[in-house]
């Protein structure tokens, strides 16, 4: 009767197994493949060795150490920015009871609107043009700041930009997984709060966090996730070439190495991409090792 049982489970997860295989088992195998050739050659499909150049030379490329240099201070300023302020709002709508739905809904109206066409308008609010300095040049003229070129200027400007429009996308979605974990939270424990004359912050922090802390861990790990993955955030802002503009990151150069200008080099592209795998997965063990460390203690 056991071994019907695991007969038919493995049934069951068979066509499961065969798509990830295909799609995630095979396409890694043959990443690290392609990342130990050296020199390979596209067109003849040959190559002339294997050891670890590949990784060398994109350890010493200047765009992708700017690519890295970017991707960090990405990751840096938008994962604890977009989760703390998720936080601060998800809190806010909760203690909202008329129109708390209608609230909700627009907060998570630009998750899902096109990447790119909220990047043609935060090109229209930040870029300076003949005709314009664009609408927050103005708004900062009304406090005597000069205008700023965010699009085309200095590279800080350009970060803060992109950095802005990383956190207004993730924005509504780890708002809605907050939400949803505020409101499993069993009020019973707000109401002995409450009978023991506790103050709202010391409830908040001593009840509300600890017990929606495994939803805050959770969008913590996939926002570094995600933001090491940025690319389309870039090009929407400054175009497909965004190595002339100082803004690629690192997903965007293994795609430069595939198909861009300095395209048909699948090995520095493969080798690329084995360095992101590395740095992700050594992050989110990290993440995990210091968050299970709290839990215990």
């Amino acid at each position: 009767m056991i071994d019907r049982n695991n007969k038919k489970a493995w049934l069951y997860l068979l066509p499961a197994l065969l798509l990830m295989a295909a799609f995630l088992f095979y396409p890694l195998i043959d990443v690290l493949i392609y990342s130990v050739e050296e020199c390979y050659n596209f067109a003849s499909q040959s190559y002339q060795g294997v050891g670890l150049y590949n990784f060398s030379y994109v350890l010493h490329d200047p765009y992708f150490l700017q690519a890295v240099e970017n991707t960090f201070l990405l990751v840096i300023i938008t994962v604890p920015v977009s989760t703390g302020l998720a936080l601060l709002i998800a809190t806010a709508l909760s203690s909202i009871q008329k129109l708390r739905e209608l609230y909700q809904t627009i907060y998570f109206l630009p998750y899902v609107t096109n990447t790119l066409a909220v990047g043609l308008v935060f090109m229209v609010l930040f870029q300076r043009t003949e005709y314009t300095d664009g609408l927050i040049n103005l708004m900062l003229g009304l406090f005597g700041a000069g205008p700023i070129d965010f699009i085309n200027g200095p590279h800080w400007a350009k970060m803060f930009v992109l950095c802005f429009y990383t956190v207004w996308v993730v924005l509504p979605f780890k708002i809605l997984v907050l939400t949803s974990a505020l409101a499993s939270v069993d009020q019973t424990y707000y109401k002995a709060a409450r009978v023991d004359g506790t103050s709202r912050t010391r409830i908040f922090f001593r009840i509300t966090l600890p017990l929606i802390s495994p939803m805050i861990v959770y969008l913590v790990i996939t926002g570094f996730i995600g933001a090491f993955k940025a690319y389309s955030d870039a090009v929407a802002l400054f175009g497909t070439d965004l190595n002339a503009a100082g803004m690629n990151t690192i997903v965007g150069y293994v795609y430069d190495m595939l198909y861009g200008d300095s395209g048909g080099y699948p090995s520095y592209a493969s080798a690329a991409a084995v360095i992101l795998f590395v740095i992700v997965l050594t992050i989110t063990c990290i993440n995990l090792l210091v968050t299970r460390r709290r839990v215990r203690t």
